[in-house]
């Protein structure tokens, strides 16, 4: 899963950090499908979670989603059955996620991440691999839910 099209979307809550990462995922060569929002103006984040789980699921590569806290749109984007959106307040977190659980979505929250630590978290995520052994019948419990 470790290509190189990212899918991203946040709210409004999220939208700076979303721009930031962005500009940092394409000095890094990555392809980005920006799914919104556009802007600061107000939106629901359950739309964005849901936008980018389908993208994710439709064609497998990663997925980040923003809103302020992270905590609602990893939920919403969580309600898909094959998605494993993890929200990660470090890079051990972000690491773990990848190697324990196969996450396949990275949720930050835009308001309690500065832009340093936002890009290391996203470039753990996106470059650590999933350990599989005794973590896979795990992620295959996970999906069965």
């Amino acid at each position: 899963m470790n290509g190189r099209l990212i899918h991203i979307g946040s709210d409004h809550g999220g939208f700076k950090l979303k721009e930031i990462l962005i500009d940092f995922l394409k000095e890094k060569e990555y392809e980005i499908n920006d799914l919104g929002t556009f802007s600061e103006q107000s939106v629901d984040y359950p739309e964005f979670g849901r936008k980018v789980g389908y993208a994710v699921l439709k064609d497998g590569y990663f997925g980040i989603i923003i809103c302020g806290t992270g905590i609602g749109i990893s939920i919403s984007a969580n309600r898909l059955m094959g998605i494993r959106a993890a929200l990660c307040h470090n890079i051990e977190y972000a690491k773990l996620a990848r190697e324990h659980n196969d996450a396949n979505i990275l949720a930050l929250g835009g308001r309690f991440l500065d832009e340093l630590k936002a890009k290391a978290i996203t470039e753990m995520f996106l470059t650590t691999n999933f350990e599989g052994g005794r973590h896979q019948k795990r992620v295959e419990c996970i999906d069965k839910i």
